[in-house]
């Protein structure tokens, strides 16, 4: 039993009477007689106060001169702010004063409205054996239960980041990077985890607790899947390689070619495409799934749905776009542009952007003149040159998510100058129809194409909107963006991160740009 007090009246005043707690229950908390005393007005002596609680000794200790009113046996109830727990505090009465009853105790629950999760077995062990100055759980509430979102387990390989592997000699391994997901026909490609709703709780006043709301999914398939009735699996059509592209899941084959050239002409392949040669200049591949060059690609376009493996590398006004990676050896007055990562060992005077990082190591690693973009980050061990070239670098957003902005605002300007520019002739043959003038079938047939006009370009705007606000709250996410000199940063390089930028005056070396406090600074690595 915990500690306690009791008030006594005496002849000389009113007293207090402290018990020692017994069976390893803990003593009397001063402040809880002083809250007692200081809710019913009760002038009390501190001192005498603190001295008699201390000692615990079962003796009367005058503390005001005094005689109180007797107190009948009182309650203090702590509702918790969650609404979900009731305690009450019991405190005993003055020494001769009346009992509180059990059903005086219940009526004071209902008066509070504490309707839900009753504890009845504590409430009869409280006046059956009372114990006082301690806090007795007297009502809890039923916790929701949170439910699931629906979720898409892919069984394969999903990561858009391609890292390369360090040899023993010290040297890169650009070409061995697992990112070709072969697979067999039949193989399970994909499961959906369907949501699980979650359970209201009830909190002590009987008021409903809802759950947050559960969001569904489902998968998408592509090329070459084949999805369950139940909409739940999704199975390999054939074999080849699987790739997850823009939430589509697509299994493509693979077409070898030894070059591409006046021999093959341009390729445009559903699948995967390997060239053992090299893509001649002014010749493009474009493949859904993955492109392999093992030769040159000069003056050439290469458009690939997933990753982009040049063993040698890209140069000479070469177009380089890929829908996930690029790993290729270096990169030289071309354009090149991936939604996953790009990894070289040299970047030189190109226009290179990644949706991701941009990593260029290895025994090189430098990357001068030309601007290179990623929303991420961005590794090199050499940034400009020692003769000053021109290097642009920039990090924090997705290149291609802000020309996609641009796209779309150009597109919403031109749909609404479509719109204005179609709509006093709309208004006119409506108000001349609604006077009863009557239209040749040709002016009718034309009213109806400015109308049906009207409709799509007024849902392209709506369509535009709907995608203008999504990709503007991906913007708006932050990102602990961040370009990394492993080396040394020379003058003549401008590193932004965001909207905020930094022109390198003198070498750096070592360290890392970062924003701190509203600007871009140099940390070390």
């Amino acid at each position: 039993m915990n500690g306690y007090f009791q008030l006594v009246n005496t002849p000389q005043g009113t007293g207090i009477r402290i018990y020692a707690p017994t069976d390893g229950g803990k003593p009397l908390n001063v402040n809880d007689v002083r809250e007692y005393l200081d809710e019913r007005k009760i002038q009390y002596d501190v001192i005498k106060l603190n001295d008699a609680v201390t000692k615990s000794d079962a003796n009367v200790y005058i503390f005001t001169e005094t005689q109180v009113h007797p107190e009948r046996e009182g309650v203090k109830f702590d509702v918790s702010k969650d609404k979900m727990t009731v305690t009450a505090f019991f405190y005993p009465p003055t020494e001769g004063a009346q009992l509180m009853t059990e059903n005086e105790f219940r009526s004071s629950i209902a008066y509070r409205k504490i309707t839900y999760g009753i504890q009845d077995e504590n409430i009869k062990a409280f006046f059956e054996h009372r114990e006082y100055c301690k806090e007795i759980l007297i009502a809890q509430g039923k916790e929701v239960v949170q439910g699931k979102n629906a979720y898409v387990e892919y069984h394969f390989n999903t990561n858009l980041r391609a890292r390369p592997t360090l040899k023993e000699d010290g040297s890169v391994d650009y070409f061995h990077l697992n990112l070709i997901n072969n697979i067999n026909e039949g193989d399970l490609l994909a499961t959906l985890h369907k949501e699980i709703p979650g359970v209201p709780g009830i909190n002590v006043f009987g008021e409903n607790i809802k759950p947050a709301v559960v969001k569904p999914s489902h998968i998408r398939a592509g090329k070459n899947t084949i999805l369950s009735e139940d909409k739940l699996t999704l199975k390999a059509g054939k074999s080849g390689h699987v790739t997850l592209s823009e939430g589509k899941v697509v299994v493509s084959d693979v077409l070898q070619l030894e070059n591409v050239d006046v021999a093959t002409g341009n390729i445009d392949y559903e699948g995967s495409v390997e060239v053992n040669g090299v893509v001649a200049t002014n010749f493009s591949v474009k493949a859904g799934g993955n492109i392999i060059v093992r030769g040159i690609v000069e003056g050439a376009v290469l458009d690939a749905g997933a990753d982009i493996i040049l063993e040698c590398g890209a140069k000479a006004g070469g177009n380089i776009k890929a829908g996930g990676n690029i790993v290729t050896r270096f990169i030289e007055n071309a354009n090149v542009s991936a939604r996953g990562c790009i990894t070289s060992e040299c970047i030189l005077h190109s226009n290179v952007s990644s949706g991701t990082e941009v990593n260029v190591t290895g025994r090189r690693g430098f990357i001068a003149g030309g601007r290179v973009s990623a929303a991420d980050k961005i590794q090199a061990k050499v940034l400009g040159s020692e003769m000053g070239a021109n290097t642009i670098i920039e990090v924090g957003a997705d290149p291609q998510l802000k020309q996609r902005l641009k796209e779309l605002q150009k597109e919403m300007t031109e749909a609404q100058k479509s719109i204005e520019s179609i709509k006093p002739t709309i208004e006119g043959f409506t108000k001349m129809l609604k006077a009863g003038v009557k239209f040749s079938p040709q002016q009718v047939e034309s009213a109806k194409k400015l109308i049906e006009l009207n409709k799509t370009l007024t849902e392209q705007i709506q369509d535009d909107s709907e995608e203008y606000a999504n990709l503007m709250e991906r913007l708006a996410e932050a990102k602990e963006a961040e370009v990394v000199v492993e080396g040394t940063a020379y003058p003549g390089t401008t590193v932004n991160i965001g909207e905020l930028s930094m022109i390198v005056k003198k070498p750096v070396q070592y360290s890392k740009f970062v924003v701190r406090e509203g600007d871009v600074r140099l940390a070390p690595i």
